[in-house]
């Protein structure tokens, strides 16, 4: 089996079937319905990281850092956070990243959302591409994925060159909800002639918690 981040050898084609599936399920406690949201997305050069800055102004404001997420792209560290609180601890929250974004000339957003949907209905795939770098591998994932009606929760994919042969290459890792109703050797099936005709060495495999 491969495992996530780390490719080893020869990549199989396939999707492993566990019979102890779990569904994507919210398992956290449903906020009180006082409770709002603000997503906020910062944008800055490697030495100047928002991530101190925001996550101090979410404390300091009494709101909940729900989620986060932080990557460097290029040059560039890209910070996108979910804040969760009451009504006025949010609005106390946008008023003080306004200040930030004023003084510390941040490239900086954010606005109002809600609560994750509670998800009961899908089973958690992790799915691994590799292949020679050519434009469109990453539209022509995620379109198969729509037509199949299957949504991506979280993707990672980056262009690197390989050490042997100095070859472009692309590699994704991708986690997508598949519809518990879904046939799942069909999906297979469609899957493997996707990989085959792109020339993509993909694995699909179950989640495993």
């Amino acid at each position: 089996m491969l495992l996530a981040g780390r490719w080893r050898g020869k990549y199989s084609r396939g999707i492993h079937e566990s019979p102890a599936e779990s569904t994507l399920t919210d398992t956290a406690q449903r906020p009180a319905a006082n409770e709002n949201y603000l997503l906020i997305s910062a944008f800055a050069e490697h030495a100047k990281s928002p991530l101190v800055a925001i996550a101090k102004r979410i404390a300091d404001c009494s709101c909940n850092l729900a989620e986060s997420r932080v990557a460097m792209l290029g040059q560039e560290v890209a910070v996108l956070v979910l804040a969760q609180g009451p009504w006025d601890a949010i609005a106390k929250l946008e008023s003080a990243l306004t200040r930030l974004e004023r003084d510390d000339r941040l490239r900086l957003s954010f606005s109002r959302t809600g609560a994750k949907p509670v998800q009961t209905n899908l089973l958690p795939y992790v799915v691994e591409v590799v292949a020679a770098d050519k434009p469109g591998i990453l539209f022509q994932l995620a379109e198969f994925f729509q037509r199949h009606q299957i949504s991506i929760e979280q993707l990672q994919s980056t262009r690197y060159r390989a050490m042997q042969t100095g070859a472009d290459m692309f590699s994704a890792q991708i986690t997508i909800g598949i519809p518990s109703d879904t046939h799942i050797a069909g999906l297979r099936d469609d899957f493997l002639e996707f990989c085959d005709g792109l020339n993509l060495d993909a694995i699909m495999d179950p989640m495993k918690f």
